[in-house]
Parts: structure tokens; sequence; C-alpha cells
């Protein structure tokens, strides 16, 4: 690994840097009070992990007037995935998800595993059904 993406992973190795990302993708561009009331953090704060988040190139700003909002990179959010499929073990081949193989081979002791796996992919599409209902409300 080199020293660019051992910075990445510190970089993404901050909980609330991982909720704005999250916060971005799900509803797209947002300005930092906007981030702040959803987040529950300050401003402040917003605007620090901003400034990290934008210096790593994973999120961008272009002024609109006196607002100024941010959105996620696609690209550079592509690539983070390609730099951690490249070191991921598990088998998923870049998907995030657990393979057939495995759910078919799963036990007792794997059972809070899959329904912990469960819940993030209802969550998944729960935010899946919103974007799409928003984008149907936007035409």
């Amino acid at each position: 690994m080199d020293n660019k993406q051992a910075k990445l992973f510190k970089i993404l190795g901050v909980e609330t840097r991982i909720r704005i990302i999250e916060l971005l993708k799900q509803r797209g561009s947002l300005c930092v009070n906007e981030m702040s009331e959803v987040l529950g953090i300050t401003p402040s704060a917003v605007s620090q992990h901003l400034r990290v988040l934008k210096y790593a190139g994973l999120v961008r700003n272009e002024r609109k007037g006196i607002w100024l909002p941010y959105q996620v990179d696609p690209a550079a959010l592509e690539q983070c995935r390609e730099i951690i499929s490249e070191i991921c073990t598990c088998g998923c081949e870049g998907t995030g998800r657990i393979r057939e193989a495995e759910l078919g081979q799963a036990d007792k002791d794997d059972l809070a595993k899959l329904e912990k796996y469960e819940r993030k992919l209802l969550q998944e599409l729960k935010a899946v059904r919103m974007r799409i209902k928003e984008l149907k409300e936007e035409t």
C-alpha cells in the first residue's frame, strides 16, 4: 500500500466524514448548515471535515450566489472502491456483499451476522426507494 492509500484510509477512518459522504450521496448537494442540522454537529465541525474531504478530492463545491453547496465526487468514490477491493480478502469482489456460497453455508453462529446484513440491505433499499421517489417528484 502506498502513502496515498494510507492517507485515504486515515481520512475515511473518521465516522463523521463517512456520515457526511453518505448524506451527500443520499441527498445530493448540501450546504454546511444543512449538513450540520442533519448530523447534529456544529457548522464549524462540518466545515473542518469538509475541508479534509475536499483536500482528499472526495467532495467538491461550487459557489452559487451566496451558497456554497458540497457534493461527492463520484469518480473519487469509485477510485476508493477500487482501492478497497484490491486489498479486500472476503471474496465479495468489490461489491461489499456476502458471497452466495457463504450464505448457503451459514450456520447458527452466522445468524447474527446474516441478520445484521439483512438490516443493512433493507436500509440501503429504503434509501434507494426514497431517492427514486424524490427524482420522480422532480419531474
